[in-house]
């Protein structure tokens, strides 16, 4: 089945599933995970980039560290 819906209708619609999603008692019910699926098929969630990578750590800096762990009463 394909609705054609317009944008008002689709915003009423949208806000609808929303709060009947937000304010049930049975988030995992059946019906809730169907309200869900079909909240994504009508504001499918953006892609997100995956977050970029830690640096490096310096070469040295990890050695320094544990030094400085170990003799907390020497740092400089």
């Amino acid at each position: 089945m394909y609705l054609e819906l317009n944008d008002v209708q689709a915003e009423v619609l949208t806000r609808e599933l929303h709060s009947t999603i937000q304010n049930d008692h049975y988030p995992l019910s059946p019906r809730i995970v169907t309200l869900k699926e079909i909240l994504g098929q009508l504001r499918p969630e953006p892609e997100r980039e995956p977050p970029p990578p830690p640096p490096a750590p310096e070469p040295g800096a990890a050695a320094e560290s544990a030094r400085a762990r170990a003799r907390p009463h020497l740092k400089s």
